[in-house]
């Protein structure tokens, strides 16, 4: 009988190395999921340090503001103590015929200036300093601090008067009864003052005492 003959496919030997299998589509969605996380894994990462960034800036931006308004808070303070230590000078009162040109109404008005201080005023808050010459016993009569401003003011005076004078008689009752009225007029009055001056003192605020419309 003849032998069979061998089949001529060869089996593989059990040293040789098995051919890689092809990737599945499972492994294909895992890679891509993992690419996800990452991706928004590092994209929160970068968020949170934008925002940690932005919210410090913001923080910091909205300190210094706070530092600055409380800075101007404060200077606002010191300049309104410096308004409340000017000088008052009281220019006694003013009666005007005002511009009326249907009835003819008077104006008599009170007027009183703040003026700025400069260096060479006394301290007013301190107490009178004593005048040489003796007042009896061997004492000094004090010396009233306003009288060195009252000299100073006196030289301004009738320029000042007649500037105020002026500006009220060219108003109407219907001008000044109002408060908006009375604030204009004001502002004129201290511009008036102001030019007198020539840059000398500064007019603060000018206040009305008696101011009776008839």
């Amino acid at each position: 009988m003849a032998k069979p003959t061998a089949s001529k496919e060869t089996k593989p030997q059990g040293g040789e190395e098995e051919k890689e299998k092809p990737a599945t589509p499972m492994d294909a969605n895992i890679k891509m999921i993992l690419i996800v996380v990452i991706s928004m894994i590092l994209g929160g990462v970068i968020f949170l340090g934008v925002n940690y960034i932005l919210i410090d800036n913001l923080l910091g931006s909205k300190l210094q503001q706070t530092t600055e308004t409380e800075e101007s808070e404060e200077a606002a303070d010191e300049e309104e103590e410096q308004v409340e230590k000017g000088i008052i000078v009281d220019l006694g009162d003013f009666v005007v015929n005002l511009a009326d040109a249907d009835q003819k109404k008077y104006l008599k008005a009170n007027v009183a200036l703040e003026l700025s201080r400069i260096p060479t005023d006394p301290d007013l808050s301190a107490p009178p300093a004593a005048e040489g010459g003796g007042h009896g016993h061997g004492e000094a009569a004090p010396v009233d601090p306003m009288k060195q401003i009252e000299m100073e003011m006196a030289q301004y005076k009738p320029a000042i008067r007649d500037a105020i004078l002026t500006n009220l008689s060219s108003k109407t009752s219907s001008e000044v009864a109002t408060t908006a009225g009375k604030e204009l007029v004001k502002e004129q009055i201290a511009q008036d003052v102001n030019a007198i001056f020539a840059g000398t003192r500064e007019v603060i605020r000018v206040s009305f005492g008696q101011f009776i419309i008839q």
